[in-house]
């Protein structure tokens, strides 16, 4: 009797939720909460599709489930970070889902796929740990990718236990670490190899760092995005016991909504805003299929601007910066949907070497790029590879020299100092080399000062002196501790505050004599900047829409000009019918090209001499 009783109690309160939900239906055949993906799917009368499905609130995300199945869905995996489920659901039950009040949105559940020796000499990272004996110790830096070795002698403590603190598989659930890809491997050594095997030669950035590593693709470095949401959440939940402060992102998706609303950008923002530095790949789409150069090719989540987007360039196999070059294949901005300026710099991606694990898909297709150690191994333990995937953790290894010099550093001012120190090459547009080369040393440098600013403020010929606020290139003042633009709750690139006050990013001189304390002032969003996506064009701000109705100039990027067409789209990044050149769609023809993994000939393996 009782048993029943709990059936009917139960019976009804998944009446309740489905007329709820039948209601808001009935209410609304509106697919406005479905991204552009889902949107071309929904008149589609058979298949279905994976999706990530976010509440309005907690409580609407306890019944979800049930609107989810009353759709004829199946759930998946939870992302408390997001508010949502990942689902799978038909296609002719998607607008449905969409029209449901408990909704707040729908994305397509995209796929994802992962994106040293003259190195470290040539950003300054081995600098800094001989003048300052910085290695990363203490700093735990969460990795993002298709897994790592079981073991490696480059991945060793003074113990002689490996520096895994912790490893999870949102793949196949399996307990031990593995990496059956080799491209999780290879990154966690550029971050935290201590060059064991090369007698120090191929260390990576941060030797002393601990690592996190969350399993997110599988053997053909492939994964979906709730995967990699599902491995934020768990770095949010455990960043306080792990002493997790660095995330590297070499994995990466297409662009296909807004940064607001897409939930992987979304759950990197969460992050953030717990004080963890998101270190994410602009993706490897800087060249055509035909091999010209091409704009608007950054992947999610580089294209939030609470990330540290890393873009690729080549140190030539010297440690010379005088000979360093953009690689090739190196994903310029601006985004796609937002048009905001990415990347936020570039560091070393071509040729990189790093560790290799004998077991992983690499280890045999890219048998030609393997290297030996300086002492007997049982396998050859280094792997030269390219790629954006390869840059972005020089500059997660560099974060950590930069929190183990000062702890108390916001993802904002780690961003700051990265780019105030980068090194401007003039050849290079911003959308192209964001602020610049990493510098490492010069980073740590004004890390140091924010921790104690006594002194003479450091400074260097080689610095920018700039950052990229925004879709503005903000140059020539000093960044100072203690200014509101440092803030966890201002989001990189805002106006003001939530209290209405300027952003600030220090103090600049704004007299001839600058040896006066009069003659400095406060260094903020009140004066105008530099517009580089858009130029002068819309009075030197952001253009909301094409200003070119009828086809015409909308904005210029140093020498390059870009028009738009007809239509309002434009022909850096846009087509006549609304797609992205990179991007595309499944459904009429264009091409679909998602994650960091690079198959541009610029893109090749590359063994110095």
């Amino acid at each position: 009797m009782r048993t029943s009783q709990v059936r009917f109690a139960a019976s009804l309160a998944l009446a309740v939720v489905l007329a709820t939900s039948l209601a808001a239906a009935a209410q609304t055949s509106s697919t406005s909460k479905l991204d552009p993906l889902l949107q071309k799917r929904v008149s589609l009368v058979i298949g279905s599709t994976r999706v990530v499905v976010r509440a309005v609130d907690g409580v609407s995300l306890t019944q979800l489930a049930f609107v989810v199945q009353l759709a004829g869905g199946s759930v998946g995996r939870l992302l408390p970070i997001v508010n949502g489920l990942a689902v799978t659901v038909p296609n002719a039950s998607l607008a449905t889902l969409g029209a449901s009040g408990l909704v707040a949105h729908v994305s397509m559940d995209r796929m994802a796929a992962g994106a040293m020796e003259r190195t470290g000499p040539t950003v300054g990272a081995t600098a800094v740990r001989q003048e300052f004996g910085y290695d990363g110790s203490g700093v735990g830096v969460a990795i993002i990718d298709s897994g790592i070795t079981a073991w490696h002698d480059d991945l060793t403590d003074s113990l002689g236990a490996q520096r895994v603190a912790r490893f999870v598989d949102f793949v196949n659930g399996r307990p031990a670490p593995y990496d059956d890809y080799g491209h999780g491997t290879h990154v966690a050594g550029i971050v935290a190899g201590n060059g064991f095997d090369s007698g120090g030669a191929r260390s990576g950035i941060a030797p002393g760092a601990r690592l996190t590593v969350l399993k997110v693709l599988n053997q053909t470095g492939a994964g979906r995005i709730s995967d990699v949401i599902a491995a934020l959440d768990y770095v949010l939940a455990h960043r306080v016991e792990l002493n997790i402060k660095v995330v590297n992102l070499s994995v990466a998706t297409g662009v296909y909504e807004s940064y607001d609303l897409d939930p992987l950008t979304l759950a990197a923002k969460a992050a953030v805003n717990a004080g963890i530095v998101v270190v994410a790949a602009a993706g490897n789409y800087g060249r055509s299929a035909q091999g010209a150069t091409q704009y608007g090719g950054i992947t999610a989540p580089g294209n939030a601007p609470w990330v540290v987007t890393v873009g690729a360039s080549s140190h030539m196999g010297t440690i010379d910066r005088a000979d360093d070059t953009i690689a090739a294949f190196s994903s310029r901005g601006p985004t796609a949907v937002n048009r905001a300026a990415k990347p936020d710099l570039v560091a070393p991606g071509v040729g990189i070497e790093s560790l290799s694990d004998p077991l992983s898909a690499f280890y045999s297709s890219k048998a030609a790029y393997l290297l030996p150690g300086t002492i007997p191994t049982p396998y050859l333990p280094y792997l030269s590879l390219s790629g954006t995937s390869m840059a972005t953790p020089v500059v997660a290894g560099t974060v950590a020299l930069m929190l183990q010099a000062n702890p108390a550093l916001t993802p904002n001012a780690v961003k700051a100092l990265l780019e105030y120190t980068a090194q401007i090459y003039p050849q290079y547009d911003p959308l192209t080399e964001g602020s610049g080369f990493l510098n490492a040393k010069g980073a740590v440098d004004l890390a140091r000062f924010f921790a104690a600013p006594i002194g003479a403020y450091p400074s260097s010929p080689d610095w920018s002196t700039q950052i990229i606020w925004g879709n503005r290139a903000v140059a020539g003042g000093q960044l100072m501790p203690g200014t509101n633009g440092w803030s966890k709750s201002i989001v990189w690139g805002a106006t003001t505050t939530q209290t209405g006050a300027p952003a600030a990013w220090g103090v600049i001189c704004t007299a001839a004599d600058c040896s006066d304390p009069a003659s400095w002032t406060t260094w903020d969003t009140t004066a105008a900047y530099e517009n580089v996506v858009w130029g002068t064009t819309c009075g030197g701000a952001d253009c909301t829409t094409s200003p070119a109705s009828a086809g015409g100039l909308v904005g210029a990027i140093g020498g390059l000009l870009i028009w738009s067409s007809s239509d309002g789209d434009t022909v850096v990044w846009g087509t006549a019918d609304g797609d992205t050149v990179v991007w595309g769609t499944n459904d009429d023809g264009d091409t679909v090209v998602w994650g960091t993994s690079c198959t541009d000939p610029s893109c090749q393996p590359v063994i110095w001499n």
